[in-house]
């Protein structure tokens, strides 16, 4: 059980480094570090979903033969209509945006950027959770040091996106212990939401490949939605995709050396 809760602690821990660094800098992101950071996160989310997930969910349902990979794809579908769902009922404003996503409501900026963080990190708490859940049924496509992998890689990613909420926090007026405190809290509904995950897995042990594919389908929402337009538009779009790269490598190395 304590290898469960550490590894469900390790990407809160990720996030609350990063917003820590409201401490440290003096200014606001630059974009072009901003578009590094975010592609660097997507690049770590897509190889998490890919090697970390969907591939742990064909291989659990080999035993149906040419049709393996249809949990893959219904959890997968689930997901991505998940996410949807929770980005029209909840509204949010995403960094360097001024327009409110989700319905109309009387939250301030900055609850509304805290909740945009907040949802996304709702998925990555998931897959950890489904991950280290697998692990505790015994299954044998799924390994600690996979798990371990998996947790590993969403903090490092989890790491800038605490600083790319604390720091816009800090730039609009409030003071360093309220951003670093804001930029705690929006990683705070991982751990949360891993431990849920593991129940229900734990619940519903064949479901696992369904629960499995339905955190990668929740990640590449938020990375296809949020994620890749933030990293691509305007200037600098090039380091968002050279740092989409060695996220996604450096996942892929993780996933096989630690797996």
């Amino acid at each position: 059980m304590s290898t469960i809760i550490t590894g469900l602690l390790i990407p809160f821990i990720g996030t609350a480094a990063g917003a820590g660094c409201v401490f440290f800098l003096r200014n606001e992101l630059k974009a072009g570090i901003q578009k590094a950071l975010t592609g660097f996160a997507a690049g770590v989310m897509v190889a998490a979903s890919i090697w970390s997930l969907i591939v742990p969910a064909i291989e659990q349902s080999s035993d149906m033969g040419s049709l393996a990979f249809l949990p893959a794809f219904i959890g997968f579908w689930i997901g991505i209509l998940f996410l949807l769902l929770l980005d029209h009922v909840i509204p949010h404003l995403h960094v360097n945006e001024d327009k409110a996503e989700g319905p109309k409501s009387d939250l301030t900026r900055t609850a509304m950027l805290v909740l945009a963080v907040t949802l996304h990190n709702i998925p990555e708490g998931m897959a950890v959770g489904v991950v280290y859940a697998g692990l505790m049924s015994g299954s044998s496509t799924i390994t600690a040091g996979g798990a371990l992998a998996l947790a590993i890689g969403i903090a490092i990613q989890n790491f800038p996106e605490g600083a790319i909420i604390s720091m816009p926090l800090y730039a609009e007026g409030h003071s360093k212990p309220k951003s670093f405190i804001l930029g705690v809290l929006s990683g705070a509904v991982e751990p949360v939401f891993g431990g849920l995950t593991v129940i229900l897995a734990a619940l519903v042990v064949p479901a696992m490949p369904y629960l499995l594919s339905f955190a990668a389908g929740a990640m590449m929402y938020v990375v296809v939605e949020e994620l890749v337009p933030e990293m691509s538009e305007g200037e600098h779009s090039h380091m968002g995709v050279i740092a989409f790269a060695i996220g996604f490598s450096l996942m892929m190395a993780l996933d096989v050396a630690l797996g």
